[in-house]
């Protein structure tokens, strides 16, 4: 028989799960997603995807702010659910809705946990260098991504990907595990592993403060930096152009050879010299526009050779 889902989740991260829980025949009883909130331009009120998309699919909406106020802990224990499928939800869940489901709350993390925990595990593993992640289906206890591991896949990290690239693959992935993780728990064949007590990293927030480039770092490390935070919210540096500083978002780059000061452009590809090797841009975007190649940048704006950024 069909499981009763209270499905959890806000970005677009968690959509494809959604649809592919629905799409296996599951009763979604109810979708909780973060309340809507400015955004744009205008700051006007917007709902997450999740909350879209639940709304296209004709499911009932809950938008708690947490799950302090008793009466939004009773509300959900009242589904009677099955289990709770939990996809970057972005509120840690009180014991009281942990335990509200018959079978549990089950959680799609993109990790090989227990390697990076927390709130951004895809963007940390790049940054890291990492070159194999992982999607875990992970059974919810109280602590910070800590509970067994029912169900997981690596996933190869190439030199090239982004954090884009990688986050549109672990969600499909996710998607995939999470729909056979519900088909073994509806046949009571689930099985979950504790996790080890070795290799436990956290992969905490992105920090607006440490997106800006430091070319002072080996080129390697300059590159997992751009890698893991394409597209957003974007590694960036200064740059003076006509007359101003201007933000430049870099979007890709590649490893070269230089040597020069940390921040000099070296020659006319827009190279730039870091503490160990240099970065070519391969892709960038100004502040109000759209993304471009750097040659493209490069055909309307004089950037002479020898200019040092950050210098």
């Amino acid at each position: 028989m069909p499981l009763k889902i209270a499905f959890m989740g806000t970005p677009d991260f968690s959509v494809p799960v959604l649809d592919a829980i629905v799409a296996a025949g599951h009763d979604v009883l109810a979708v909780y997603s973060q309340p809507p909130r400015p955004a744009g331009r205008g700051m006007a009120e917007a709902k997450s995807p999740v909350h879209r998309r639940a709304e296209a699919l004709g499911i009932a909406v809950r938008t708690p702010a947490n799950f302090k106020d008793e009466d939004d802990r009773d509300a959900f224990a009242a589904l009677n659910a099955d289990a709770a499928v939990v996809v970057a939800y972005g509120l840690l869940l009180p014991k009281a809705v942990l335990d509200a489901t018959r079978l549990g709350c089950f959680n799609v993390h993109a990790s090989k946990l227990p390697r990076w925990r927390g709130a951004a595990p895809i963007q940390r593993a790049i940054m890291a260098g990492d070159t194999v992640t992982a999607v875990n289906i992970m059974r919810m206890e109280r602590g910070l991504d800590t509970g067994p591991v029912c169900l997981g896949r690596d996933v190869p990290i190439p030199p090239e990907m982004t954090a884009g690239d990688l986050h549109d693959a672990l969600s499909k992935l996710g998607a995939e595990l999470m729909v056979d993780t519900l088909s073994k728990l509806e046949a009571g064949a689930l099985h979950c592993v504790p996790q080890s007590d070795e290799g436990v990293t956290y992969a905490a927030k992105i920090d607006k403060g440490e997106t800006r480039i430091d070319f002072a770092r080996p080129a390697k490390e300059v590159v997992n930096h751009i890698r893991g935070l394409s597209p957003a919210p974007g590694a960036w540096f200064e740059l003076a152009l006509g007359g101003k500083a201007e933000r430049i978002r870099v979007l890709s780059a590649e490893r070269t050879e230089g040597n020069a000061e940390p921040g000099t452009i070296i020659d006319e590809k827009l190279t730039i010299a870091c503490g160990e090797g240099a970065v070519r841009i391969d892709r960038l975007q100004r502040a109000g526009k759209q993304p471009m190649a750097a040659a493209d940048f490069l055909r309307g704006s004089r950037i002479p050779v020898g200019m040092c950024i950050g210098c």
